[in-house]
């Protein structure tokens, strides 16, 4: 019965979906205020089905019902309850369902939220949302049905892939769908400027909430799936530039990227068309994502694996989204007013400098992870496109942009002086190079460039510290300093502080990717095996039962120059219901840097492989996003995005859109 009743809520969902997708959008084009305002309340009754659907999806795991074939095929009675409800998104239709769950979340914001918004492009936006949530439902119902019966239902079942029943799985994809989809709504918002035909300040002003909020989950969800994979597949690797990975930084570049633009288009009623395009082809890169990982033309250990019938369905979609987006842009676009001009050297020239590094990079990343499948689909043939294309294509274009990360802030609008930005920097500058020749110093031996990319990550916190620095006058007025620092708008400390974030990430980089030590060795108990003067002690073996798997366990213990650290318990799990080993790594950190240590397949002379790892300054990699996120929920925590653009007199609010 809860499956039927869950299935019948995504029905009625679709169909609040077809009305949400008509009605607002003929009230906006006949000025019918009740028309439009259909859309909220329907939005709102979406979301409820569609959490009851979820809702009932859960139970049916958390009871482990073997009459429901999605739950048989990805779960076990054995299984602990966090892994039987993180199982509801760890496959293909339980994820979809969370995908259309978070969708309609979003709308029901943007009719909570959205007051100050015309009343006829709150209408189209909702609309434009429902068309997404349409084709989604009916992707659901007719292809991949979360709720289809058994009809002799099994005692027991499959099990949830064990390389997922990680509580990394908990936290990765439900952050992950939050910055894919959020996206969907600065996407509803270019196309419902499109099809008012005006755009302005104030779109963008309401624009930016929406898409800070997207990027920050997806800043989250990305840096948790490259912990996940840090720790879960022991390989020790936190980021292997693997297609589905690249799936996600592509609509993380674009969308930083749209940040930034709508950030011009607000001050300066500047880059309207860009901003439209950015905001398109952001969310048509979280589609495209969707494809990747759900149409089978990948093998990674993200994706899932399916029927081509579901990849030809995303497919369509993708075609009448991203086609039908386009399309609008280049018959509408060029009918849209240009914004005020700005010289070459000037705020807005920075951060058209980096929009346009972003979108290069975004599109590097995007040929070397489809050329390979375009390739093999015109001619058959089969080629890989690995770290060393990318590593030799983004980080050159991520160079000059981190160069000129710190001027940007420092620049005035419309005209800036880059030799007044430029002594303004000479302080960071200096203690940039201090770290370079102290780097020098201390680190013998490695490549010979890594000094400096320590000097640039420095040189980019400390220009962030610089703008702060400025903002309130340290230097010119200390006294006054900490009472302008209080009054110093968030979003001007937010922007400082993601700034800063991406120099600690790229110091953590540039530690863990040029200095790491690595061993991989067999050894016996009592053995003793050393990375970086640490010693590691193989005291025993043991074998350890576990809910749903069965689990061997080698006991390590940790010296350094003769004095115990602790100890280290990697191991290797099997599960028998789903015939697989995994590996579990055990890890030791030292401020800020980490020994690794993950077990590998046992030898027959009683041996035991291991992976050793000693991993300097990796933690920063994560800590920096961290800081991003900090940086981006200060600025959206800013009163002037939260109470949005000024809201239009009331003889204009029902019938006319933002201009």
């Amino acid at each position: 019965m809860i499956a039927e009743i869950g299935h019948y809520a995504l029905v009625l969902a679709l169909g609040l979906a077809l009305i949400q997708s008509v009605i607002p959008v003929w009230g906006a084009r006949t000025r019918d205020g009740a028309l439009m305002s259909v859309a909220g309340p329907t939005a709102m009754a979406q979301l409820v089905f569609v959490a009851v659907a979820f809702a009932a999806l859960t139970w049916l795991y958390v009871t482990s019902d073997f009459s429901v074939m999605n739950v048989v095929q990805n779960s076990h009675s054995a299984k602990p309850l966090l892994y039987k409800v993180t199982g509801v998104w760890g496959n293909h239709e339980g994820s979809m369902v969370l995908w259309v769950l978070i969708l309609a979340f979003f709308g029901a914001l943007v009719y909570l939220f959205g007051n100050n918004l015309p009343l006829s492009l709150k209408a189209n936006v909702l609309a434009v949302q429902s068309w997404i949530a349409t084709a989604f439902y009916l992707f659901i119902l007719l292809t991949s049905n979360p709720f289809q019966r058994v009809a002799q239902p099994p005692m027991e079942g499959a099990d949830l892939n064990p390389i997922l029943q990680d509580i990394g799985l908990a936290i990765h994809p439900p952050l992950l769908y939050l910055g894919y989809v959020g996206f969907s709504i600065t996407f509803s918002f270019a196309i419902a400027a499109l099809l008012d035909g005006r755009i302005d300040a104030a779109w963008a002003r309401w624009v930016r909430p929406w898409a800070l909020t997207a990027w920050v989950f997806l800043t989250l969800g990305i840096a948790m799936g490259s912990y996940w994979a840090y720790y879960e597949l022991g390989w020790g690797g936190w980021w292997f530039w693997d297609p589905v990975e690249n799936a996600s930084f592509m609509p993380w570049l674009t969308g930083t990227a749209l940040l930034h633009s709508a950030v011009v288009m607000e001050k300066r009623n500047a880059l309207k068309v860009w901003t439209i395009l950015l905001a398109i082809l952001t969310f048509s890169l979280s589609l495209l994502g969707t494809f990747l990982v759900r149409s089978g033309v990948l093998t990674s250990v993200h994706a899932f694996a399916t029927d081509p019938a579901r990849g030809v369905f995303i497919l369509a979609i993708l075609v009448v989204f991203i086609g039908g987006a386009l399309a609008l842009y280049a018959w509408r676009a060029p009918m849209l007013k240009q914004g005020g001009l700005f010289a070459p050297i000037s705020r807005e020239g920075a951060l058209v400098l980096n929009n346009l590094f972003l979108t290069t990079a975004a599109a590097t990343v995007f040929i070397g992870t489809l050329y390979p499948l375009a390739l093999e689909a015109v001619t058959g043939d089969k080629i890989s496109v690995g770290a060393p294309f990318f590593n030799l294509t983004f980080g050159p274009l991520m160079l000059p942009l981190l160069v000129a990360l710190p001027f940007g802030p420092l620049l005035a609008w419309k005209r800036g002086d880059i030799y007044g930005a430029a002594q303004r920097l000479l302080a960071a500058a200096g203690v940039a190079s201090l770290c370079i020749a102290a780097t020098f110093a201390i680190v013998h031996g490695g490549p010979v460039l890594a000094p400096f990319a320590v000097g640039l990550a420095i040189f980019v916190m400390a220009g962030a510290v610089t703008d702060i620095a400025e903002r309130i006058g340290l230097a010119r007025a200390p006294a006054l300093a900490l009472r302008r620092a209080a009054g110093l708008p968030r979003s001007a400390w937010g922007t400082a502080v993601a700034h800063f974030g991406v120099g600690v990430a790229l110091l953590g980089i540039v530690g863990e990717t040029q200095w790491k030590s690595e061993r991989i060795v067999a050894i016996k108990i009592g053995e003793t095996v050393s990375v970086r003067n640490y010693d590691l002690t193989l005291d025993s073996v043991l074998p350890r039962p576990g809910p749903n798997f069965s689990e061997v366990i080698g006991k390590f213990t940790v010296r350094r120059k003769g004095e115990v650290l602790g100890t280290l318990e990697p191991s290797r799990r099997s599960f028998p219901h789903r015939e697989m080993v995994t590996t579990e790594a055990a890890l030791m950190t030292r401020g800020v840097s980490q020994i690794y240590l993950s077990l590998g397949d046992p030898t027959p002379d009683n041996t035991l492989a291991i992976r050793l790892y000693h991993k300097p300054l990796v933690l920063l990699i994560w800590i920096g996003c961290l800081v991003m996120v900090a940086g981006g929920l200060l600025s959206l925590s800013d009163r002037r995005l939260r109470v949005g653009a000024p809201k239009p007199a009331a003889a204009r609010a029902v019938l006319q859109p933002a201009e």
